[in-house]
């Protein structure tokens, strides 16, 4: 089971903001499980303090600019992105003005210090949300689109296009995160020399500059028109004849802008709040169709608080009803589950098929059956006893429900349902005794729930 992390210590990155000009610091500090991402700015008075989530996004116009209040946070982008793609969940971001330096345009400064500090792994456990549906987000203005299918991992294709000679359609491809520190973090932001000018008297690039960004010279310009715009960003005399690419450092791939969309949409991810299992397909992103994506996403996890478990019919169980007597005293009709399907260092799933002969639905209704609620809570104390009991010896000890505590039903369970259960601990276990927390599920929906107090006793004891 993969758990939570946190960077080993603190470390710091200095440099000017792209927008604003200003030589500014950076410091990441390790913070504890279910922290996520925050960032303080210790500049202002009370140095307030804002979760780095895309409901807080503010503006998209030239990057991902985050805001509460007063406080106002841009260029978190590259940043995010390397947080995101090298596995850390929780980690407090400390700026002393209203961006992160820009540094060398892309996320390799944020990873390199990353990977010298090192990550440690936490105690709580990783909380990813599975993609089980396609889901699609579409910009009819722009003509951007972003699609999410099912995966076994994180990855995601961009595909880039623009009206130009010298960038017309791009794409790139990252099957995986292991792969972000060699085939993505290198990418650097770009920006079209039809784009600075504007950009400039906007007063939007103080700080940009050959160092920190790649700059595309696609459509011609007088030469008095470019030598006035090549003095105003640092950059040596270029022939506006000759169209192509200008920036002090060469391409790192020749599809490097493609690849840094890749970076930006990785950055933006981050903002849902929780790690993806899905596939990504960008047609046209920007940070626009990105935000609007990542809000539309944490809407879809609220709607789905607790997400149900994977259960493939086909899939051979751990535990079958045989195993489960050895384990458990109940039988027909009290025996509420037939089989286990997982089970984990903190929690367990396991399936009851219910169909129409159950003895309760005669009585419970003739004409309209319904599982009787009390029995769906037996249930899910039935999977907890199983994972209590998993790694002891047969009818060696058994579990009795101390207490239960915050029911909730939300839909009716009837013959032809599938229930799937999933048990987790919330305490451990103390002298025998220790509480849970159990979902039942029908498909994607959760419709039952509560938390419950057991303790394991030991039936030699008892004789």
């Amino acid at each position: 089971m993969l758990k939570q992390n946190t960077i080993k210590d603190s470390f710091s990155l200095s440099g000017k903001g792209l927008h604003t000009g200003l030589k500014l610091t950076v410091s990441f500090l390790p913070a504890p499980e279910g922290h996520g991402y925050k960032i303080q700015r210790v500049d202002m008075p009370g140095q307030p303090i804002m979760d780095a989530v895309a409901e807080n996004v503010v503006d998209t116009q030239r990057g991902t600019v985050l805001g509460k209040g007063e406080m106002r946070c841009s260029t978190v982008e590259h940043a995010l992105a390397a947080l995101y793609a090298l596995g850390i969940d929780n980690v407090m971001m400390q700026v002393d003005g209203p961006e992160f330096p820009i540094l060398d345009g892309s996320a390799e400064p944020f990873v390199r210090e990353i990977q010298r500090v090192g990550i440690v792994e936490q105690d709580a456990p990783k909380d990813y949300y599975y993609i089980t549906k396609k889901m699609e987000f579409r910009d009819d203005k722009t003509g951007a689109c972003i699609t999410l299918l099912p995966d076994d991992d994180f990855s995601i294709t961009s595909m880039i296009a623009f009206d130009g000679k010298v960038l017309s359609s791009q794409f790139a491809t990252l099957d995986s995160m292991d792969k972000f520190v060699t085939e993505v973090a290198a990418a650097r932001t770009f920006v079209f020399v039809r784009e600075i000018e504007q950009l400039l008297l906007a007063g939007l690039i103080k700080g940009g500059d050959l160092d920190n960004a790649i700059v595309i010279y696609e459509q011609q310009t007088t030469q008095e028109n470019l030598d006035k715009l090549c003095k105003l960003t640092g950059a040596e005399h270029h022939d506006a004849n000759d169209l192509g690419y200008i920036q002090h450092k060469p391409l790192v791939w020749d599809n490097e802008p493609a690849r840094h969309k890749l970076l930006d949409i990785i950055g933006d991810m981050a903002l849902i709040g929780k790690p993806i299992k899905g596939r990504i397909i960008a047609t046209r992103p920007g940070h626009t169709i990105n935000n609007m994506f990542a809000r539309m996403m944490r809407k879809e996890i609220r709607k789905h608080d607790v997400q149900a478990p994977k259960y493939d019919p086909n899939q051979t169980p751990l535990m079958d009803v045989n195993q489960i007597k050895r384990l458990l005293p109940h039988r027909y009709p009290m025996l509420l589950v037939d089989k286990v399907i997982d089970i984990k260092e903190n929690y367990i799933v396991a399936v009851k098929n219910v169909t129409n002969d159950e003895p309760f639905f005669q009585g419970h209704f003739p004409d309209e059956p319904v599982m009787p609620g009390v029995l769906l809570i037996e249930a899910l104390s039935q999977t907890g006893g199983l994972f209590v009991l998993h790694d002891k010896q047969p009818n060696t000890y058994s579990t009795y429900i101390l207490r239960i505590d915050d029911v909730k039903f939300r839909q009716k369970v009837s013959p032809g349902d599938t229930l799937v259960f999933r048990v987790e601990t919330v305490a451990p276990l103390r002298h025998n005794i220790g509480t849970m927390q159990g979902y039942a599920f029908i498909g994607e929906n959760c419709v039952a729930e509560a938390t419950f107090t057991a303790q394991v006793i030991n039936n030699k004891s008892l004789s």
